[in-house]
């Protein structure tokens, strides 16, 4: 091992159960990271600083201001660009010697089984179901270890699907559309992204060198709150066997937009005009379905607060004959008025969900 690696790695060489076999490995390893965000950033930077060989990374986003409170290998001189160039250029100051493969698009049922091939171990850094169900598919398939995270608020997951141990031993079917808040209209502790990224980051680690207990068909929960986790075992599941597809194949036909974010057709979606046009007339309840402690509230229209979690049981507090739904962004309202049609008989009713939630309103605070 060359005098400049020994020097560089020298603090976990030393170490017993790692030593220079296990910065060998590393060194010979290659990860793909799926996501250059809020978990992605923070396991791209310790994995390249760690010595990992090969680093592939996609992404076809560009930085947003919102982005920057977690995603920490962006400056706010990085808006507008693509996060995939900005990313490697950071890392590669971190560490020079590793190489960094760019995939500047998004992954499809397409080009994903090719992309995933040509590595080792999958780092699941996505924040949607599509994206999320896809990966664990093509890693099945390919039989290729997935390290997965997730987060929301103040609580996060990381687990390792290997082994014959998959996403949908936990979750078999994606949630309907709307039913689950991603982190735009939940929100998240900024810190938090950070503790599960590189969370993902030990794991690969320890999977690429031997050491440790590496979550293998384990699912670990943590809350940043109480700094209180858990870890639940994980078992294989026919269910799974059955939903996921059984070939590249077969693969390759699946629709997972559709699968996991169909729209719901049969709720009209009006714009934020035409409901200042309803509520002129007083002709409309304007439900917020949005959790009691979500913000921003609403202060330019009268409405009812009632949480999608309580719908069913306090739907009768919705009296007019025209109801608007509104949430964070349009989607938990489309759940909404979905569900308020199959409650109730609305033959007589028009129901409505506001198209891209409470940021569509010119002042909604």
């Amino acid at each position: 091992m060359e005098k400049d690696i020994i020097e560089r790695y020298h603090r976990q060489i030393i170490l017993n159960e790692f030593g220079a076999a296990g910065q060998k490995k590393l060194l010979q390893s290659s990860v793909l990271m799926i996501g250059a965000g809020g978990l992605g950033c923070p396991a791209l930077l310790y994995l390249t600083a760690a010595g990992l060989g090969r680093i592939g990374i996609v992404d076809d986003g560009l930085i947003e201001l919102s982005n920057l409170h977690r995603q920490i290998l962006y400056g706010t001189q990085d808006i507008g660009k693509k996060k995939v160039d900005c990313a490697k250029s950071v890392l590669l100051q971190v560490n020079p010697g590793v190489e960094i493969d760019l995939f500047d698009e998004r992954i499809t049922s397409v080009n994903a089984l090719d992309i995933i091939a040509d590595y080792d171990i999958v780092i699941d850094g996505t924040d949607n179901f599509e994206t999320r169900y896809m990966i664990n598919d093509a890693c099945a398939i390919l039989e290729k270890p997935l390290i997965y995270g997730a987060v929301s608020k103040y609580e996060g997951q990381v687990a390792i699907f290997a082994n014959g141990i998959n996403y949908r031993d936990i979750f078999p079917s994606p949630p309907r559309n709307g039913e689950i808040m991603n982190c735009s209209e939940a929100g998240v502790l900024n810190i938090l992204p950070g503790i599960i990224g590189n969370f993902q980051a030990n794991e690969c680690i320890k999977l690429v060198t031997g050491i440790g207990e590496p979550l293998i068909g384990k699912l670990l929960t943590y809350n940043a709150l109480n700094n209180q986790s858990y870890t639940i075992e994980i078992d294989s599941t026919e269910l799974s066997s059955q939903l996921k597809p059984k070939s590249q194949e077969d693969f390759r036909k699946i629709d997972y937009g559709y699968l996991c974010s169909a729209p719901i057709a049969s709720v009209e979606e009006i714009n934020s005009d035409q409901l200042a046009a309803l509520y002129m007339n007083d002709q409309v309840d304007i439900v917020d379905v949005r959790e009691i402690s979500e913000k921003p509230k609403i202060t330019k229209y009268n409405h009812l607060r009632i949480p999608l979690s309580t719908l069913k049981d306090q739907v009768k507090l919705i009296q007019k004959d025209t109801v608007v739904f509104v949430c964070q962004s349009g989607k938990r309202s489309l759940f909404a008025a979905e569900q308020y049609k199959e409650i109730v008989e609305v033959q007589q009713k028009r129901v409505y969900s506001l198209k891209g939630g409470i940021s569509s309103l010119a002042c909604p605070v």
